[in-house]
């Protein structure tokens, strides 16, 4: 398989330091990949953490394979300034490159997945950045009108928010049929392309207490969802609910589902992250690549102390190649 397209991420977080222990400590048994990044800030960090390993420029991702025990890094144009938990605005040309670099691999036909490790996106927005994050900027990357749909998913649980990153006052305004259609369909699609599950079963989260207790907790579940459910259905998948969300996510009921649609963004990751946080993959679907990321911030106030753990990362990287793999055997 081609290698991953692993991305540098806020250069003053802890996405440098974990890259490291990840070739440190998993290198035998991690897919192929390369590097994003600038070779002598990584190895300046190394050395600030006594992580004894050889850097390796490449030239082209092929050459990932050929590396032996060293990591492969194919080197950004642009300059990086390292400075450890202080980000700077300098430094968005060479973070916004790396994404761009990684994706426009990966649509060439030279990385098989890209993975990215978390940027800082107040320091962007300063740069002059217009979009709200990397999922945005993937898709007007990838052709401009390709619409994604975030999941978190885990070994444990897989989870779809229907509304993101916007206020619970404003998600309630934007959730209608249509919206909860849209993402059902899209998840429906990447279960069966990028996970291998022949018949996925999607169960989606109620809105309110109980589901609504039958209209004397909120219309919306009868109103809004059920109807979603239906027209979900007509379209031949496997859907039901909607469910009361306090049982969605015990041990039983997750055995009944291969992912929970939810409909607002606590809704879906306060589980997953409850159950299964440091297993926990950020995975964009709906894009004409494969895109997964760490379910975690720069965390800016522990990097260059040596104590990050790459836990999150190993698993993107896995689930990358995993839904790599399983692309291509539906394209084949």
């Amino acid at each position: 398989m081609r290698p991953i397209a692993l991305t540098m991420g806020e250069p003053a977080g802890i996405g440098g330091e974990l890259t490291l222990k990840l070739w440190r400590d998993h290198r035998h048994d991690l897919p192929s990949l390369f590097v994003l990044d600038s070779p002598a800030r990584l190895t300046a960090q190394a050395r600030a953490l006594g992580i004894d390993m050889t850097i390796r420029s490449i030239t082209h991702p092929a050459e990932a394979a050929e590396t032996d025990d060293a990591l492969p890094v194919l080197p950004l144009a642009a300059a990086v300034t390292d400075t450890v938990g202080v980000p700077l605005t300098e430094n968005a040309a060479a973070v916004l490159e790396s994404i761009e670099r990684g994706a426009r691999l990966v649509m060439d036909g030279d990385a098989a997945a890209v993975v990215t490790n978390p940027i800082q996106k107040d320091v962007l927005y300063q740069a002059g950045f217009k979009l709200p994050g990397h999922t945005e900027y993937l898709a007007e990357l990838v052709g401009g009108g390709a619409r994604s749909v975030m999941m978190l998913a885990s070994p444990m649980l897989r989870v779809v928010p229907v509304t993101v990153h916007v206020s619970l006052k404003e998600a309630l305004a934007r959730l209608n049929g249509d919206e909860i259609v849209f993402h059902g369909a899209v998840l429906n699609r990447a279960l069966r392309e990028d996970f291998g599950i022949a018949k996925p079963r999607i169960a989606v989260a109620g809105l309110n207490p109980h589901a609504g207790e039958s209209g004397a907790m909120g219309l919306e579940d009868a109103t809004v969802i059920a109807p979603a459910i239906e027209a979900l259905k007509d379209q031949g998948i496997d859907a039901f609910g909607p469910v009361p969300p306090d049982a969605l996510f015990t041990a039983r009921a997750r055995n009944g589902y291969d992912a929970a649609l939810c409909m607002y963004h606590d809704q879906a990751l306060i589980p997953i992250k409850a159950l299964d946080f440091d297993r926990a993959v950020n995975v964009t679907l709906g894009l004409p690549l494969v895109r997964t990321s760490p379910d975690h911030g720069t965390a800016l106030d522990i990097a260059g102390k040596g104590i990050a753990d790459p836990s999150s990362l190993l698993a993107s990287l896995r689930m990358a190649a995993e839904m790599a793999r399983h692309r291509a055997g539906q394209a084949a």
